[in-house]
């Protein structure tokens, strides 16, 4: 259960939204302004101080707003958002992609990997059981405000070489059918502090593997999540086929 008032839940995930729409902190103004929240800025100023002590906000670098931190991003991705319903078009092309390249495992693994990075504008990563990554969108990083900061951008390149900490992320999960969220600031290095990691797996005899994004902290969840689950639908029906 969340230990917050309805209200609280509700300027929390304000400041969330407003937080991946803008990649800025965020102030009661704004909040004021653009969410029908029926309080006064001051309330709601006072009630961002709470969540702030709660461990929900934390005060921006450059700014007296303030921004959500990997428990809110956590709370919002498992109890507050909605998911959206893939369009055909979504999944029109990702299935013609997918089974456009089913002749051989190694170029399906990275036709899915360009997949993911197109369709979240993100680095589409996948490491199989056997170590072999595949990699794609590193270009799309450079869109995103997080990764200007060289520092941030060369350390999530050191992640991608650095194959045994992948599998100890991603072997920290047994359940292959739930997606799971990591940030940066969960893997003890500060520079990784913006940068977050959507994953889950695949295990069946023809592919083996964890699969999933990197980018900004700043996912659009609600669309990353079934993304994810139907492509993962689509690499265990090539599978039962070709078996």
């Amino acid at each position: 259960m969340i230990d917050l008032s309805a209200r609280q839940v509700q300027i929390l995930r304000a400041v969330i939204e407003e937080f991946i729409d803008t990649a800025e902190a965020v102030g009661s103004d704004t909040i004021d302004k653009k969410f029908n929240i029926g309080v006064s800025p001051a309330t709601i100023r006072n009630e961002m101080v709470y969540l702030t002590k709660q461990g929900y906000l934390k005060k921006g670098h450059s700014s007296a707003g303030r921004a959500p931190t990997p428990l809110a991003m956590k709370l919002f991705v498992n109890e507050l958002m909605k998911e959206k319903e893939l369009t055909v078009a979504d999944e029109v092309s990702a299935k013609e992609k997918v089974w456009r390249n089913k002749k051989q495992n190694s170029i399906l693994l990275q036709e899915v990997s360009r997949i993911l990075a197109d369709k979240t504008h993100s680095l589409g990563i996948i490491l199989t059981e056997d170590k072999q990554l595949y990699h794609a969108g590193y270009s799309n990083l450079l869109a995103m405000p997080e990764f200007f900061d060289i520092d941030v951008m060369r350390h999530v390149l050191t992640l991608i070489e650095e194959i045994p900490l992948l599998e100890e992320i991603f072997g920290n999960y047994a359940n292959e059918d739930q997606i799971r969220v990591v940030y940066g600031s969960e893997l003890g290095n500060h520079f990784l502090d913006p940068v977050g990691m959507i994953y889950m797996g695949i295990n069946t005899e023809e592919i083996s593997c964890h699969f999933g994004v990197i980018g900004s902290a700043r996912f659009d969840y609600p669309y990353v999540f079934p993304l994810m689950r139907y492509i993962k639908a689509l690499m265990e029906e090539y599978a039962k086929k070709e078996a």
